[in-house]
C-alpha cells in the first residue's frame, strides 16, 4: 500500500462535514461539488478515491482516466451512477452505505402506512381547503392486521420491529431467509401467493433486478383482499404502475403509497390524479442522520483501503452478513499468509488451485472473500498491474489458474483449517493452515508441521539418513544463517522426511543452491513471510 499520507480523495458530491473530517485524518481532501464531467475525467487521475451521492457519474471514461484509483465511494445505498463492471475490470472497489438509511427508510415506509391507514394527506388537504369532513376519512386501524414484507432484509428487518408495536402480525416473503432468522425475528415465512391473499398492508423491500421488475402487477393486485394498501419505498419498477393504476381505479384494492417510480420524476403519470394514493419525491432516505452516517461509513470503508485493511461494503466483492464477517475475519491474515507461501513454492506456473474450508469454516456460506485474498497475494509478486480482491478471481481465470473451492467437516482436531491444493508447471504442493491466537502452516504435503507464518523458513526435502541434518545446518551457517527453530517431519525411517527451519536472515538464491547441493538433499526453498 502506497503511503496513506500522500493520499488523495475527491468529494465530488455535497456529504455530511462529519465524513469529510474522517478522510482528513489520512488523507488530503479536495471537495468540488460542482466539479463537471468534463473536469471529472481530466481531474481524476490525481486522485486514489472519490466520494459521490446522486449528482456526479463515474462512467468507464472516468475509470480508465484514474490510474490511481483505488476506490470509489457512494455515500448512499445505489450505485446507478457507477459503472461497477469497468471499475471491477481495472481492480477498483466500489463501496456504498446500506446500512445508513435501513432505520429512516423503514421510519417513512411507516408513515407512508399510517398516512394510508388514516387518510391523512386527503385530511390534511380537506382541511386547508376549509372544510370539514369527518366521515369521509373513516381510517383502518394497524392493530390485530397483517402486514405482509416483501423482502427481508436491512430495512425489512426495521420494519418488522416498528410494525409489532403496532400490534400488527408479519408475513415474510423472501426466498433466502433462513428458518432461524425468521423465528428469531418472530414472523411467519410464506410464498408471495400466500401473503399477498392474506396481508391487509404489504410493504416492498426488495432491489429492482431482472426478477424483480414488475414483480407487483395486475395478476397479483387480483390476488389483493379489496381492503388491501401497498406500499413501495424501494425502487421504481418493481410494480408495475400502469396496472397499479387500474387496480385502484377498479377499487380491486384500497390504496397505495409509493415513494419510488419507473420515471422520476413522475411527469404525466396517471397515478398523480387518484385520491388513494399517497406520493413522495424519493426521500425515504433523506434525513440529516442517514446523511451522516452514510458519510461516516463510507469514509471509514476509504480509510480501511488506504491502511490496507478490508473493506465490508464492497458491492464487487462478496457482500456477506456482519456475523459472517465477524466469524471470517480472524482468517484474513491466514489466507494472505496461505497465498505468500504457496507462490514462493511454486515453480513454474501456477496451474491449479484446489481451496477446501475445513471445521466450522465449512458451515459458514461465503468463504469467497478468503479466496480472494489466497489469489491476491499469489498474483501479486507476479504481475506489474494491480491485483486486489476485486479482479483478483478474473485475472487468475485469464492466466489459465484453474480454481476450485470445497467443503467439508474433518478439520483433524482443529476447530477451522484451510487446506490448499497447488499444482505448477515443476510440482505439486500441499499446505494446510489455521488460526490458533495466531496464524499457523501445520502440514505441507504429507509431513504434520507447527509453523509460524512470520518471518523466514527455509523448507529442506531430504533422505532421512544420520548426518544429514547436521551437514544442512553447517552449509547454513557457514553463510551465516542462523537458526532460531527447526522441526522434523517423517513417515518412514530412512525414507524421505522435511525438515522446516525458522532462521534470523533472509535467505539467498545463491544459498538455496548450495543447501540442495548436498549430497541426500531432494530441495531446499526458503519462503519470506
Amino acid at each position: 500500500m502506497d503511503n496513506v499520507d500522500n493520499m488523495k480523495v475527491l468529494i465530488a458530491d455535497q456529504i455530511n462535514q462529519k465524513g469529510i473530517e474522517e478522510l482528513e485524518e489520512v488523507a488530503e481532501v479536495v471537495a468540488r461539488t460542482d466539479i463537471t464531467p468534463k473536469e471529472l475525467v481530466k481531474d481524476i487521475k490525481d486522485f486514489d478515491a472519490i466520494v459521490v451521492r446522486s449528482r456526479t457519474k463515474v462512467t468507464r471514461e472516468v475509470i480508465e482516466a484514474a490510474p490511481l484509483l483505488k476506490i470509489i465511494a457512494r455515500a448512499g445505498v445505489g450505485v446507478d451512477n457507477v459503472d461497477v463492471e469497468a471499475a471491477t475490470e481495472r481492480g477498483v472497489m466500489v463501496v456504498n452505505a446500506p446500512e445508513s438509511t435501513s432505520v429512516t427508510v423503514a421510519e417513512h415506509t411507516m408513515g407512508l402506512v399510517l398516512a394510508m391507514s388514516r387518510k391523512i394527506a386527503l385530511a390534511d388537504k380537506s382541511v386547508k381547503e376549509g372544510k370539514w369532513e369527518k366521515s369521509r376519512f373513516m381510517g383502518m386501524e394497524l392493530n390485530g392486521k397483517t402486514l405482509g414484507i416483501v423482502g427481508m432484509g436491512r430495512i425489512g428487518s426495521q420494519v418488522v420491529i416498528r410494525a409489532k408495536a403496532f400490534g400488527m402480525d408479519i408475513m415474510v416473503y423472501d426466498p433466502y431467509i433462513t428458518p432461524e432468522a425468521a423465528a428469531d425475528l418472530g414472523v411467519e415465512v410464506v410464498d408471495l401467493e400466500t401473503l399477498l391473499k392474506n396481508a391487509d398492508v404489504i410493504t416492498i423491500h426488495v432491489p429492482l433486478t431482472p426478477e424483480t421488475k414488475h414483480l407487483i402487477s395486475l395478476p397479483q393486485f387480483k390476488l389483493m383482499k379489496e381492503n388491501a394498501i401497498i406500499v413501495n419505498c424501494a425502487r421504481g419498477g418493481i410494480i408495475k404502475e400502469s396496472d397499479l393504476y387500474e387496480a385502484l381505479s377498479s377499487g380491486e384494492i384500497a390504496g397505495a403509497a409509493l415513494d419510488v417510480y419507473e420515471t422520476e420524476p413522475p411527469k404525466e403519470n396517471p397515478l398523480l390524479e387518484l385520491d388513494n394514493i399517497v406520493l413522495t419525491p424519493h426521500i425515504a432516505a433523506s434525513t440529516s442522520e442517514a446523511q451522516r452516517d452514510a458519510a461516516i461509513i463510507v469514509a471509514r470503508e476509504i480509510k480501511k483501503v488506504f491502511q490496507g485493511d478490508s473493506p465490508k461494503n464492497v458491492i464487487n466483492m462478496p457482500v456477506m452478513d456482519p456475523e459472517t464477517f465477524r466469524l471470517i475475519k480472524p482468517f484474513f491474515g491466514l489466507a494472505e499468509k496461505l497465498g505468500k507461501f504457496l507462490i514462493q513454492t511454486a515453480k513454474g506456473n501456477i496451474t491449479e488451485l484446489d481451496i477446501t474450508y475445513c471445521g466450522e469454516l465449512a458451515e459458514v456460506q461465503k468463504n469467497d472473500i478468503l479466496t480472494r485474498m489466497i489469489l491476491q497475494e499469489i498474483l501479486n509478486p507476479i504481475l506489474t498491474e494491480p491485483i486486489n480482491m476485486v479482479n483478483a478471481p478474473g485475472v487468475a481465470k485469464n492466466r489459465g489458474i484453474m480454481v476450485t473451492e470445497a467443503k467439508r467437516c474433518d478439520s483433524r482436531g482443529y476447530k477451522d483449517l484451510i487446506n490448499i491444493k497447488m499444482k505448477a508447471d515443476g510440482n505439486e504442493v500441499i499446505v494446510e493452515g489455521v488460526f490458533d491466537k495466531e496464524p499457523k502452516i501445520v502440514k505441507i504435503n504429507s509431513y504434520q508441521v507447527d509453523v509460524e507464518t512470520e518471518g523466514t523458513m527455509v523448507i529442506v526435502r531430504y533422505k532421512d539418513i544420520p548426518g544429514i541434518i547436521g551437514s544442512i545446518g553447517t552449509k547454513l551457517g557457514e553463510h551465516e544463517i542462523n537458526i532460531a527453530k527447526m522441526q522434523v517431519g517423517r513417515q518412514t525411517p530412512g525414507g524421505e522426511a522435511v525438515m522446516v527451519l525458522k532462521v534470523d536472515q533472509k535467505v539467498s538464491k545463491d544459498v538455496e543452491d548450495a543447501v540442495k547441493s548436498l549430497d541426500n538433499v531432494h530441495d531446499a526453498v526458503a519462503v519470506n513471510l
